[in-house]
């Protein structure tokens, strides 16, 4: 951990539960960066900035219990956990459990103040109720607050009213825009680029993106049978420059299933979009998103997925067996956030992508 005895919020440390251990190697990795050089003519030798040793126990009936190796008391803690990871063949209830207790651990040995990293954030998209339905979104929320966490931070929260839920922590809401832009501008370029939304929901995001792209826009207005949740009809709303011959950009929160996308890219394609790329913070790619999405880059539909390290596939190993996939980390991004937060700085710089300046 880092010594910081100046500051009333006590000393940074971070612990990852096992899902969310490699989105935390990389924060740690840019976190310490950000701690050395703001290191004012230190009194004694920086230590390298690590994980606290943790270790999580799963026992055969599915049960888990974490444990703390080295002492916390009065630290600034930050748990990272990833509840979608793809690679550790959990349930998100699994994850969400070993968050939930690793909180708890930590509480019980006397961290001073517990922020949850939670990249994406567990039962989102059951934020309202439609008929008989709970809204689930907030029992999360209550769990995650009683178990100890003073402060949650996530990346790019289905609904923005999800901060509402929770009744005494704070609720930090990143936005990966400002990692995923520079590099849409370096990767596709705005030259004859249309950003489009994959639906009306997600209009005032892909109409940030098209303003700081300078670009048109374009939505994509489709139709449900909420019955069974498939996608009955779609109509393109083009701009007036519209899309045959153009580059278009679908971007949206997530992929989950890709049947939108899968949709949508046909869609784009009898309009005439010579080239596609889809755009998203939340890679989640729950069954059969990767055969739909192969489907449709083998039919020359699509061309290219771009996404946050926010939730974990593989690393290297997921990118070389799918080159459709293109990865941005946003670990720099959270990193910044927990340095400023510790410092007591504001973080709000970090929602503006003038702010932004590429990882080296």
């Amino acid at each position: 951990m880092q010594r910081n005895p100046h500051n009333n919020r006590g000393p940074i440390a971070i612990i990852a539960c096992d899902a969310g251990k490699p989105f935390a190697e990389r924060l740690v990795k840019n976190l310490d960066e950000l701690l050395k050089s703001g290191q004012e003519q230190p009194a004694a030798p920086v230590e390298t900035f690590g994980l606290v040793k943790s270790r999580e126990e799963s026992f055969p009936n599915t049960e888990i219990m974490p444990t703390i190796d080295e002492s916390i008391r009065g630290c600034d803690l930050y748990i990272v956990q990833d509840c979608e990871n793809k690679v550790q063949k959990k349930s998100v209830d699994q994850q969400l459990r070993a968050l939930k207790t690793m909180i708890d651990a930590a509480w019980r040995a006397d961290a001073h103040y517990i922020t949850a990293v939670i990249p994406y954030f567990p039962y989102s998209r059951q934020d309202r109720a439609q008929g008989r339905e709970p809204i689930t979104a907030s029992m999360v929320s209550r769990e995650i607050e009683d178990a100890g966490a003073r402060h949650v931070m996530t990346l790019d929260v289905h609904n923005e009213a999800i901060a509402g839920f929770f009744r005494r922590a704070t609720f930090e809401n990143l936005r990966a825009s400002i990692a995923l832009m520079p590099y849409i501008k370096d990767t596709i370029g705005e030259d004859d680029l249309v950003v489009v939304s994959p639906d009306a929901g997600g209009t005032r995001r892909a109409e940030y993106y098209a303003k700081h792209l300078h670009t048109p826009l374009g939505i994509i207005h489709k139709s449900r049978d909420y019955s069974c949740g498939a996608i009955e009809s779609m109509v393109l709303l083009e701009p007036p420059s519209g899309v045959n011959n153009k580059k278009v950009l679908l971007i949206d929160d997530m992929i989950a299933t890709a049947g939108t996308l899968q949709k949508a890219v046909e869609l784009l394609r009898n309009h005439g979009a010579k080239d596609i790329s889809f755009a998203c913070s939340l890679p989640l790619f729950t069954k059969p998103a990767i055969k739909r999405i192969e489907e449709a880059v083998v039919a020359g539909q699509l061309n290219r997925v771009i996404s946050t390290d926010a939730v974990f596939h593989g690393g290297d190993a997921f990118k070389t067996a799918h080159p459709w996939y293109h990865e941005v980390s946003v670990a720099p991004l959270f990193a910044e956030a927990i340095y400023r937060m510790n410092k007591n700085r504001s973080i709000s710089e970090l929602l503006s992508f003038s702010h932004y300046k590429k990882p080296a």
